[in-house]
């Protein structure tokens, strides 16, 4: 099973880290998810989102970013 890298800004004005957290577990299990901020303030005041395996990936709530980054789970 790969390890999934997942980073969430605790800063960020679009998210809860109360609910998205759960998402983010119930999605991947084995995911390690850091919180902390990333330096994308700009499109942090905006949009969600979600750093995984690499990747940015925002969108215009909470609920759409979890849905964009199950194409980059690894399982």
């Amino acid at each position: 099973m790969a390890v999934n890298d997942i980073r969430i800004c605790d800063k960020c004005q679009s998210v809860k880290l109360k609910t998205l957290l759960p998402k983010l577990k119930r999605l991947a299990p084995d995911a390690e998810v850091k919180v902390g901020c990333k330096s994308y303030c700009g499109p942090c005041k905006k949009y969600a989102f979600i750093y995984i395996n690499g990747r940015y990936v925002k969108a215009a709530s909470e609920d759409e970013a979890v849905e964009k980054i199950k194409p980059y789970v690894k399982k």
